[in-house]
């Protein structure tokens, strides 16, 4: 590719991040639709789903009418756990390579259907012109619409997640509780997020996520937070006396209604 085909960016790290220029894409928008930029693969399953919530929730009579969706599905991004917990390879660079490519090609805002990634969100916004839809954000607004009055919320979520205090700390700033998993729940919980990713969705996975779930609410959780893409793809309502908050669902609903011009645009951070 021929020098001036590339557009680099400075990221917070010192490196510096080529990208392709791509021409914009927007021969097929009405003039209040946004084009939306998804960072996927984290893991595959997961942004699937995510895709196919939000087509759910739009409402649509024809193709035209859906969001415009552009993805970078890379599962080959760094683990964000061994990056939070043991000092492991920086998602960042990659994500923010994922990120300035989305919006070379057309997006007007970017999400990351991955709650662990969120923990590395700076690496995104710094080299970016475009907002970020948090799906951190959209969740815990999501509480006081779904449980209204909840002041102890149950957080199901990784162990990286937990240890960067990515949900505690939206909480706190909200007035609500934190009801976390015990050490040994995390450790089954992160075992059965590798089985999903794996694959294997079937109903002991849900027995046992629902378990560990029903804990939180034996433990005070007046809502229980989904707060892992993989979790909803085998946790639904219907296992849970309290509400369920699915972080993928939520960042859908909001990503649908923003694409299709029925929200704003989030503000840039």
């Amino acid at each position: 590719m021929a020098p001036e085909e590339l557009k680099k960016y400075a990221h917070p790290s010192g490196a510096t991040i080529a990208v392709p220029r791509i021409a914009s894409q927007t021969g097929d928008m009405t003039e209040q639709s946004r084009i939306v930029g998804v960072l996927g693969g984290m893991g595959p399953d997961a942004t699937v789903d995510f895709m196919s919530k939000v087509i759910a929730a739009t409402r649509a009579d024809r193709d035209q009418d859906h969001a415009h969706m552009i993805v970078d599905h890379n599962p080959k991004v760094p683990n964000r756990q061994a990056a939070i917990l043991s000092g492991g390879e920086d998602p960042g660079l990659a994500l923010a390579a994922m990120a300035t490519r989305l919006e070379r090609a057309g997006a007007d805002f970017l999400v990351i259907p991955c709650n662990a990634a969120h923990v590395f969100r700076d690496s995104v916004t710094a080299v970016t012109g475009i907002p970020l839809l948090s799906i951190i954000d959209v969740t815990i607004a999501a509480v006081a619409e779904q449980s209204p009055g909840a002041k102890s919320v149950g957080v199901l979520a990784t162990d990286g997640c937990l240890r960067a205090n990515v949900y505690q700390d939206a909480m706190a700033g909200h007035g609500i509780e934190a009801i976390l998993p015990i050490e040994q729940e995390i450790g089954e919980l992160m075992e059965l997020v590798g089985r999903i990713k794996g694959g294997y969705q079937g109903d002991t996975v849900s027995s046992k996520m629902a378990g560990i779930a029903n804990a939180l609410v034996g433990r005070g959780a007046q809502a229980v937070i989904a707060g892992c893409t993989e979790i909803p793809l085998v946790l639904n309502s219907a296992m849970l006396e309290v509400p369920l908050i699915s972080s993928t669902d939520v960042l859908a609903e909001k990503t649908a209604a923003i694409a299709c011009g029925e929200l704003p645009l989030p503000c840039r951070e």
